[in-house]
């Protein structure tokens, strides 16, 4: 009878055993798994890759030793703490991925920004008769006037595609709207965002507030008053051409400037 119960005992903790080994494995290829997906996705990535290649290889080094360490029955503890190297090696790479582009994007925005102000000062020592001409020059660039007043449009080609940053060839257009807010102080605009029907609708509404964010913080860098601009995105709303063709969906994608009559009254919002 002894000898009955010692052998079920022993039969009882191998199996509690291979179950504590299974379930110890199981966890090794979720954790082997998810350091591949961070690998991948991070090697595949052209910014992650010149922003931080060193993070990068760490994070191969360590995914390769893992995947030995798997093949070879190495132990779980091993393999988990490699996986868990690999890993965060990729989170860190692109997290200083990010803050190198962060970074790039600032001095860029920063060194736009100078030119900016430069031609603005070099714009201020104008006569007041060229002063009238820059407002004539103003005027001549609204494009419609509408039941909401006066808009002038900031086409797709001022934008990279997909992106909100504004490109050098805007500074003409924004130093001449900058001029015309400071030639008529008691006026205030409201800075709309539009895209074409392509692609995700709350990322176009996304995308269309950032452009629009991006034209009023240019106003803001170069003096204007931020409580005299309103900012709205509209996304893929208010069309004004069909978005069928690549010329109706390039005319969708803008930004509209609305000025409000002399007194700051704005139009009614769409």
């Amino acid at each position: 009878m002894g000898a009955l119960i010692q052998l079920l005992g022993s039969s009882l903790l191998v199996l509690l055993l291979s179950g504590c080994v299974g379930s110890s494995q199981q966890a090794s290829r979720q954790a082997l798994d998810a350091a591949h997906d961070s690998f991948q996705a991070v090697k595949e990535s052209a910014d992650v890759l010149r922003s931080a290649p060193k993070d990068v290889i760490r994070a191969g080094e360590s995914l390769a030793r893992a995947d030995r360490l798997s093949n070879y029955w190495g132990s779980a503890d091993d393999v988990n703490h490699y996986a868990y190297l690999s890993q965060r090696y990729s989170d860190i790479a692109r997290q200083n991925s990010a803050l190198s582009l962060n970074q790039e994007r600032a001095a860029k925005l920063e060194l736009e920004r100078q030119r900016l102000q430069l031609a603005l000062r070099e714009a201020k020592l104008l006569s007041v008769q060229e002063q009238s001409n820059w407002l004539e020059q103003m005027v001549s660039l609204v494009t419609s006037e509408t039941e909401r007043g006066l808009v002038m449009t900031l086409g797709d080609v001022l934008f990279d595609a997909g992106q909100a940053n504004l490109k050098a060839s805007a500074n003409r257009t924004v130093l001449k709207l900058v001029q015309f807010l400071q030639l008529n102080p008691r006026r205030v605009v409201r800075v709309e965002g539009y895209t074409d029907s392509r692609g995700d609708k709350l990322e176009n509404l996304e995308l269309s507030r950032k452009r629009a964010q991006t034209v009023a913080d240019v106003l803001v860098d170069l003096g204007i008053d931020s409580k005299r601009i309103e900012v709205q995105g509209h996304g893929e709303s208010f069309p004004v051409a069909e978005n069928a063709s690549v010329r109706g969906r390039a005319q969708n994608r803008r930004v509209e400037i609305v000025f409000s009559d002399e007194q700051g009254r704005l139009g009614a919002l769409r």
